[in-house]
């Protein structure tokens, strides 16, 4: 504690430990910080400067760190740049001419880090479970091609989701948040809406209520999720982000969809009809498809290989 005292702070000087590495940095606070150090100028009852250094240390506990390390991974190595800033913003702007709620961004994700966790992770700790729906789902009533790896309140639609995997992609489900995020608030701004303005100006974050991993294959009620609204219209949107090919399990061709079928069809806008248009997508690793509430959509049956979808359910809070 400094009496009657005036301080005058420099730029910060952050240490930071992240992988057995040290990083200095100026004027920022970078992800998993350890220590702070700030350099202050004292001026003590006119008896002329003194400099002094103050250091704040702030050290969480192995667990909490552990957990900040893996959920603060720099969206930078995860999203494409130019994404959040251009593409999106743009993107919206078109689909809004015309009166569409959804959006594909090719390549939002880096293959590479998609490519990377999906060969570790997501090949050997998949495991579907079997799960049952009243009325059914797009048609089906039993699904048993998707991994759960977080649920709706109430354990829905099942009750042993995969916390193990779910641990090996939070950063790119985080990375997800940021996206579906920006995204959202672009889709929802009404220019001359002073009122909806303010609503939108209060979304501060929002929250994942269901994250799931889909394995499409030929086999009967496993080659397709036909139209349908995600969470029967009761979640503010989701996200889908294609997944690789798998081509370390069994050679590419093998495995590869490609030319048999799969991406994802839309109902959205309105047609010289007044009907929703058809709106087609090929979908390949990174691509990241925003759809807003109740747009009907579907993921195409493929009649050969294997294609993999992650799906994102959102709540937005205000």
């Amino acid at each position: 504690k400094i009496s009657r005292s005036e301080i005058m702070r420099s730029p910060l000087t952050i240490t930071t430990t992240s992988n057995n590495d040290e990083h200095n940095a100026q004027g920022k606070n970078p992800r998993g910080r350890i220590s702070l150090e700030m350099d202050v100028v004292v001026k003590e009852g006119g008896k002329g400067d003194h400099d002094k250094k103050m250091s704040l240390v702030t050290l969480d506990n192995p667990e909490q760190q552990q957990q900040q390390k893996m959920t603060n991974t720099c969206t930078s190595s995860i999203i494409r740049e130019g994404v959040m800033e251009k593409e999106i913003v743009k993107g919206v702007l078109r689909k809004k001419l015309s009166k569409m709620r959804h959006l594909m961004i090719p390549k939002a994700i880096h293959t590479a880090y998609i490519e990377e966790i999906f060969a570790n992770y997501i090949l050997k700790l998949f495991d579907p479970q079997t799960v049952k729906y009243n009325g059914g789902v797009a048609r089906i009533k039993q699904w048993k091609i998707s991994c759960y790896l977080e649920v709706m309140d109430g354990g829905i639609p099942c009750t042993n989701p995969n916390i193990q995997l779910l641990h090996h992609c939070l950063p790119l489900l985080d990375s997800c948040n940021e996206l579906f995020l920006h995204w959202y608030k672009q889709q929802h701004s009404c220019n001359g809406n002073s009122k909806f303005k303010k609503i939108n100006n209060n979304i501060k974050q929002v929250k994942r209520i269901m994250t799931f991993i889909t394995r499409y294959t030929p086999s009967p009620n496993e080659s397709a999720l036909l139209k349908h609204i995600d969470g029967a219209g009761k979640v503010d949107g989701s996200v889908v982000v294609a997944l690789p090919i798998d081509r370390w399990t069994a050679a590419e061709d093998i495995n590869s969809f490609e030319g048999h079928g799969g991406g994802l069809t839309f109902w959205d806008g309105k047609g010289e009809n007044g009907q929703p248009k058809e709106i087609y997508y090929e979908t390949r690793c990174g691509d990241v498809a925003f759809i807003d509430r109740a747009v009907w959509h579907q993921a195409n049956p493929i009649t050969k290989g294997t294609r993999w979808a992650l799906v994102i359910f959102y709540k937005v809070i205000s």
